[in-house]
Formats: C-alpha cells, structure tokens, sequence
C-alpha cells in the first residue's frame, strides 16, 4: 500500500508513525478551538444558578480541559508531547440551550497545538455532560472545531477566511 506524503502519519508503505519534527523552525505558535453543548433549558438554568449538586460545573469543566491540553501526547497516540505556554478554557451560553466551549493554547516549539486546543474543548465539553447528566441524558456535544492557528511553515488559517 503506498499512501501519499500529504498523510505525514503514515509511511510511504502505509504504516503508522510519530512525524519526525527535528528539523523544523522553533516558532510561536497559537491554536484556538470550540465546540457547543446543547441541553434543556432548565439543565442551562441550573449550571448558571450553581444549582448542580455536584459544584461549579462551567469551572470544573475549565480546569479539566486545562489538564486535558497537557495530556494531549499521552492521549493521542501520534501527537508529540508538547511544553505548552499557555491553556485558556471559557464557557458561555450563547443561547438559552447552548453552552458554547472555547480554548486558546500556545507554545513556543517545532509543531502545533491545535490538537491541544481540541482536546481541551472536548474533555470540558464532557466534563459539562458528566456533571449534568442526572438531570439531562438529552444533552448533545457538537461542532467541535479549530477556529484559528499561528505558527509553523504552513502559515496562518482562520476559520471561514
């Protein structure tokens, strides 16, 4: 099987391999991500009044997301470890049903963190379901996306740009 180099995880004969990063640029570099959680109504209304009797559900979510960008390389089975300066988790509602998860994360190194952005949305993102999931199994987690990265040789992308 020979597979293109357009796929860097894998060999020219199909294998599966960690991309050789030694050779490249030590830059800045930026990766944002998001992703939506929708849920009842009253399932919304209790996380804003902190009426979830398990705590503070958008801080813990925050702080597991965190921890979930800086364990990226130990969950990703190809994803380089990566000494990360920085991890921002928010949480808002954006509508009466919908929680919207968005992430920064920065490091100054030879390969992107955008699978640390993404990471960091999709474990606070189930973090939110666990906490809540007594009162809502109806709960959907959706739309988890890079927005924006920085960094590197292939340039700056922003979504819809």
């Amino acid at each position: 099987m020979t597979v293109s180099n357009e796929l860097p995880h894998f060999d020219p004969d199909g294998n599966p391999r960690m991309v050789d990063v030694g050779g490249k640029e030590v830059t800045r570099r930026l990766a944002r991500a998001s992703g939506l959680v929708t849920m009842q109504v009253e399932t919304a209304e209790r996380i804003k009044r902190g009426a979830v009797g398990k705590g503070d559900v958008l801080e813990l979510a925050r702080v597991a997301g965190i921890m979930a960008a800086k364990r990226t390389g130990e969950l990703i089975p190809l994803c380089h470890p990566l000494p990360l300066d920085s991890v921002n988790v928010d949480a808002e509602f954006v509508s009466e049903d919908e929680l919207r998860i968005s992430s920064q994360v920065t490091c100054t190194g030879r390969t992107g963190v955008e699978m640390e952005a993404l990471q960091a949305v999709s474990t606070a993102a189930l973090t939110v379901y666990d906490m809540c999931k007594s009162v809502d199994r109806s709960m959907t987690i959706g739309q988890i996306q890079l927005e924006e990265k920085s960094g590197g040789k292939s340039g700056h992308y922003v979504r819809g740009l």
